[in-house]
């Protein structure tokens, strides 16, 4: 199926463009923020935002929402459903992040349902109709599914209904060439959860940023995309240093915190690209077999960081979200 179109191919050098080194970055990647408070959107100007329900748990603690979740508490019917209270604070949120960013809002479908595809594709269905409730039509919103085969299949799913998805949780490229291959819209590959992986298995405090295995994950994937002429966007995530995220300077996208944000910002030295669309072959696509649910699943058993970290973030999502269910239980 084919995609919808990609933005226009960034200039080649960012220092020519000048600036700070988010200005310069802005030149050769579309930066999304990695938060869901909009003081700090609002301050950086991000083209997309995204969020997750540890994102959710934290704007719902800023006292510029305090308001917003007070008002949906109280126009819920009494003794209702705690998750469709959830939906609609997660919606609400997410309609708010839209006003202030020009592009895309990534809404994260509940992480229990990552190994249930029919469930999945229902609750993506239901938060894109309460999105259309609030005035913000699917070309806004991306959903966002753990990379497990069930959420992919999930978004090939939801992509007949022009519902495009954000396959979150990706740290292997069997993840991502399965992604691809079902023609999902975008993958965020987490670039710190797996340095993190690697510092505590060989015992050491950090990688030179050549050698850091989040970095060269992207790069492998980004290559790989290009090499094999998939539309599939490559949004790096998961950045724990600026250095990281300068490491990665023209990938499709990179999600970035306010604080590492600031920390580009007020850096005025020069950012060199390091990936471009030319970082794969452009003559002759390759083309490789479609991955099988089999190959899939052996792959990913077969790879202790990734399996660990897929079941780890799921498994953490979900726990944030329980907690945002206790929170509101205390307005």
């Amino acid at each position: 199926m084919s995609q919808p179109a990609q933005p226009a191919t960034p200039p080649a050098s960012a220092s020519q463009q000048g600036g700070d080194k988010l200005e310069q970055l802005r030149q050769i990647s579309v930066v999304v923020a990695d938060t869901g408070d909009i003081e700090a959107i609002r301050k950086f100007k991000p083209q997309d935002c995204t969020t997750n329900p540890s994102l959710i748990l934290k704007a719902a603690q800023l006292p510029g929402y305090a308001s917003l979740v007070r008002e949906l508490i109280d126009a819920m019917p009494k003794g209702g459903d705690p998750d469709d209270l959830l939906d609609h604070l997660t919606v609400r949120i997410g309609t708010e992040l839209s006003k202030i960013v020009p592009g895309n809002v990534s809404t994260e479908v509940d992480a229990y349902l990552s190994f249930d595809k029919d469930l999945a594709v229902a609750k993506a269905r239901k938060l894109i109709s309460l999105y259309e409730a609030q005035g913000v039509g699917k070309d806004r919103i991306l959903i966002k599914l753990a990379a497990t085969w069930e959420g992919i299949q999930a978004a090939h799913e939801l992509l007949q209904d022009g519902i495009r998805c954000n396959l979150t949780l990706v740290f292997s490229q069997e993840q991502a060439i399965a992604c691809a291959q079902a023609g999902v819209y975008l993958i965020s590959p987490f670039v710190g959860r797996i340095t993190d992986w690697y510092k505590k298995a060989q015992g050491v405090d950090g990688f030179a940023i050549a050698d850091d295995p989040g970095v060269q994950s992207v790069k492998g994937i980004y290559t790989h995309f290009k090499a094999h002429g998939y539309q599939t966007v490559v949004m790096g995530a998961s950045f724990r240093s600026a250095a990281q995220v300068e490491a990665l300077a023209g990938c499709d996208r990179l999600t970035v915190s306010p604080q590492l944000l600031e920390e580009l910002a007020d850096d005025e030295g020069e950012l060199a690209r390091q990936l471009s669309p030319q970082s794969g072959s452009q003559e002759g696509h390759e083309t490789e077999d479609t991955m099988t649910e089999a190959q899939f699943r052996w792959a990913l058993a077969a790879n202790p960081m990734a399996n660990e970290k897929l079941a780890e973030g799921i498994v953490n999502f979900h726990n944030d979200t329980e907690k945002l269910r206790e929170l509101l239980k205390s307005f």
